[in-house]
């Protein structure tokens, strides 16, 4: 399986929705998408991510099905804190922030980072941990079972065979040769919890060395034909498309990229 996840296009916060530049992203990563294949389409709830979706929705005539769960807002509640001017801000873009998230402390404690106690007053890792379960559970409904002990996923589906796997769409399960491929579109802070869980890196270690442009293609594979599955990230936050259709490359409008 390939799992597709999409960074909205360049968007207004408020009104959620796309501005005339991202909806021309939108256009050509559906057209990417297209060229590729999708056989199903997972979107979360906000309109902007809704309104990058469409295109690709319309192109490759896939019903798409609404997750509430990887709405930004929800991570954004949990994981942001209070700034000097009274406002708020993601916790890991504060200095303080990114300072104890790099301390040896919390690189000693590895997958439980959340465990230091200079966050157990915040919803920082509550936030982490929804996220995290929800997404074991999302991948659940792939066939791919989250192994603790190993490490990896357990493919429900994996029968020793030399026998072709051939994709049914009734039947939500993983098998040899797993071909399906998958998007979904929703964010970036809530991406930092997503990659982290489906990837098994410390939190950390994604919310402050990887990023994602808007319409950044990152793309997974789970494609070991074996019992269980480590998955491996093929490209993140590709921005191809957009250099193909001879569109702005600069990461979120920066002047100097």
């Amino acid at each position: 399986m390939l799992l597709f996840f999409v960074r909205h296009g360049d968007p207004t916060y408020n009104p959620d929705a796309l501005t005339a530049l991202g909806k021309r992203q939108a256009e050509s990563l559906a057209r990417r998408l297209a060229r590729y294949g999708i056989d199903e389409i997972y979107v979360s709830s906000s309109n902007r991510a809704i309104e990058t979706m469409q295109p690709t929705a319309e192109m490759t005539k896939k019903e798409p099905v609404i997750l509430d769960w990887t709405n930004e807002s929800y991570a954004y509640e949990e994981q942001s804190l209070p700034t000097p001017d009274g406002g708020r801000a993601w916790g890991f873009a504060l200095p303080e922030m990114k300072e104890l998230l790099t301390s040896a402390e919390i690189r000693r404690l590895g997958a439980e980072w959340y465990e230091h106690p200079k966050l157990k007053d915040t919803k920082f890792a509550q936030g982490h941990l929804r996220i995290k379960k929800q997404t074991r559970e999302f991948l659940e409904t792939f066939g791919y079972i989250w192994d603790e002990d190993r490490g990896m996923y357990k493919n429900l589906g994996f029968v020793p065979t030399d026998k072709k796997f051939e994709y049914d769409p009734s039947v939500k399960k993983a098998s040899n040769k797993d071909e399906r491929r998958v998007a979904l579109f929703a964010h970036h802070g809530f991406g930092t919890n997503f990659l982290s869980a489906v990837l098994d890196i410390p939190f950390p270690q994604v919310c402050l060395k990887m990023n994602f442009g808007h319409t950044g293609l990152t793309v997974i594979e789970f494609g070991e034909d074996s019992e269980y599955v480590a998955p491996m990230m093929l490209t993140m936050a590709n921005d191809g498309h957009l250099l193909a259709d001879n569109m702005p490359t600069a990461y979120n409008n920066a002047l100097y990229f």
